[in-house]
């Protein structure tokens, strides 16, 4: 049960290729520090060359078991990495807020070099069932996930994804430095 005294504490795990610092991460969480939520940006290790098992290690480092007071914000491959995470924690567990940009579980035609990290994606079968508010968010128009692929997330965890149009892959470089969307999602 949340009580008024217990703190909400947020986690934003960046994707292939980024760093704390790129894209919408550092505006997202200075945005939630102003608003007194304490935010880490963990740096997943050899982001242009990600081992899965790494990459989940640093996941758990940083977010720990979650709780009601737990939000968990992540970007296209850092996405799979946290449902992944997520399917390890042993019941019961419940998770407060989950946010998925870009997220999927299926191979990338545009990304093959990601094949054998992604594998056979991530069986999410009742996760939704530990996360009291969860939120998909993608693109129209992402030129390395495909609509589909993340639809098809959304589906698994029965929800449907919101769309932002134009906003390309959310990146810097398409232009996305900031993501009201997510704030939104987050907003108690």
């Amino acid at each position: 049960m949340t009580t008024g005294t217990t703190q909400r504490r947020a986690s934003i795990i960046h994707g292939y290729g980024a760093s704390p610092g790129d894209h919408w991460f550092g505006w997202l969480g200075e945005q939630l520090n102003a608003d007194g939520i304490p935010t880490t940006i963990p740096a997943l290790p050899n982001p242009r060359d990600p081992d899965p098992a790494q990459w989940t290690e640093a996941v758990r480092a940083d977010l720990g078991t979650p709780d009601e007071n737990s939000i968990i914000v992540a970007h296209s491959l850092g996405c799979l990495t946290v449902l992944r995470y997520l399917r390890t924690l042993p019941d019961p567990w419940h998770l407060g807020t989950l946010v998925l940009v870009s997220g999927f579980v299926d191979q990338l035609p545009a990304l093959p070099e990601l094949n054998s990290y992604i594998g056979d994606g991530c069986d999410v079968e009742e996760l939704s069932n530990h996360v009291r508010r969860l939120t998909i968010i993608r693109s129209d128009a992402d030129p390395y996930v495909p609509r589909g692929h993340t639809d098809r997330l959304a589906s698994l965890l029965g929800v449907s994804a919101e769309v932002v149009p134009g906003a390309g892959h959310f990146l810097a470089s398409d232009g996305v430095t900031s993501l009201r969307e997510v704030l939104e999602a987050i907003a108690p």
